[in-house]
């Protein structure tokens, strides 16, 4: 068994004994709520998870169909190398076997959005039975000097593979943003002369979080991630061939389980997607269960607008003759809306709506 961390870095020590643990301790046992009570099905049939190829000529339709249906989709013909994502995966288990101790050196405190630990965001009665790191991916020499303080061959594999690893998902944000505004109908000269659409696809911010999922003696009593919705604009999520993402799919309500096609990445939209489109393409209420047999290893990489640029809904997503559906918005301003909506029960873009004033109101939020 792994020594256990030192207590000032409180969020790493729920990690720590996972994968030697016999059963599952009631600070990670979960109630049975809601969204338990929705089957898991396969994805199959009208559950089949879209699949975009990015390079098809069909690609904008494609998109459109899935984020107004789905809000996530599976991403193929994205050109990121397969030593690329296999790279990143072999890292990640490097990273969360190393000794509690080490890792415990970058543990997250009380409002610090970088590190290793549960995100700032989900404040749950229990905890999840995962092992998870947030940094900025732009940073990724600075943050993981807490990691390895001394540097050394370890330290700069992990930067290298981590950095090509941005540049690499950068740039395909870039190619997928633009298929999303031709998904919205306009021509490419048009998304090459808005001012907007360029500003958002020169500022995208970049943050990664790295995810172990250890194989659990009772999948059944926890929860990988609780379900939740993305708060930027759309994640790519790179994830070791072993199932474990699931979709909320309404009518009925039933989860989904996401396939793990090698070479394939996974698009989840998120709720400030949702408030740039007019609520014409849906954000996609998602967790990750576990399993008895394996580990999972997932790494989703958030694009989302800088903290000073209000989001407002595209001029091309708002019908004629109607009004934006919601009020624009900053990214911080909108955490401290999701802030407030958590603890009312509530949903956060409901709260963003702007109020319906009739022929001209605005177009409610597809939820």
């Amino acid at each position: 068994m792994m020594p256990s961390p030192p207590t000032p870095p409180a969020a790493a020590a729920p990690y720590v004994e996972l994968r030697s643990a016999e059963r599952v301790p009631d600070t990670h046992a979960w109630p049975a709520g809601p969204d338990d009570h929705h089957p898991s099905v396969e994805a199959v049939g009208r559950d089949a998870v879209p699949v975009v190829d990015v390079g098809d000529p069909g690609a904008a339709r494609a998109v459109a169909r899935a984020a107004e249906e789905w809000g996530a989709f599976l991403l193929v013909g994205h050109g990121v190398p397969a030593r690329v994502t296999a790279g990143v995966e072999e890292q990640v288990a490097r990273l969360f076997a190393l000794p509690a101790l080490e890792k415990a050196r970058a543990g997250r405190r009380p409002g610090e959005a970088s590190g290793y630990g549960y995100p700032p965001a989900l404040h749950l009665p229990k905890r999840m039975w995962s092992e998870g790191y947030t940094f900025p991916a732009a940073a990724v020499r600075a943050e993981f000097r807490r990691v390895w303080p001394d540097g050394g061959d370890e330290y700069l594999r992990f930067c290298d593979v981590m950095e090509e690893h941005h540049r690499e998902m950068r740039a395909l944000g870039g190619r997928l943003l633009d298929v999303f505004f031709g998904a919205l109908g306009l021509t490419a000269d048009q998304i090459a002369a808005g001012e907007t659409e360029r500003k958002i696809r020169e500022t995208l911010m970049a943050t990664m979080h790295l995810n172990l999922y250890p194989r659990c003696p009772e999948p059944e009593r926890a929860m990988g991630l609780a379900a939740h919705t993305d708060s930027g604009f759309f994640t790519f999520i790179t994830q070791s061939p072993v199932p474990g993402l699931q979709l909320l799919r309404r009518g009925p309500d039933r989860w989904v389980t996401v396939p793990a096609p090698p070479g394939a990445l996974v698009v989840v939209l998120g709720d400030l997607f949702q408030l740039l489109t007019n609520g014409r393409f849906r954000s996609a209420l998602h967790r990750a269960v576990v399993n008895r047999e394996r580990d999972r290893i997932s790494v989703p990489y958030f694009l989302g607008p800088p903290a000073d640029l209000a989001v407002a809904p595209l001029a091309s997503a708002v019908p004629p003759g109607r009004k934006a559906a919601f009020r624009a918005v900053t990214w911080p301003e909108y955490m401290g809306v999701r802030e407030k909506a958590l603890r009312m029960d509530a949903s956060a873009l409901a709260m963003l709506q702007v109020e319906d004033e009739g022929e001209d109101g605005g177009v409610p939020p597809k939820n």
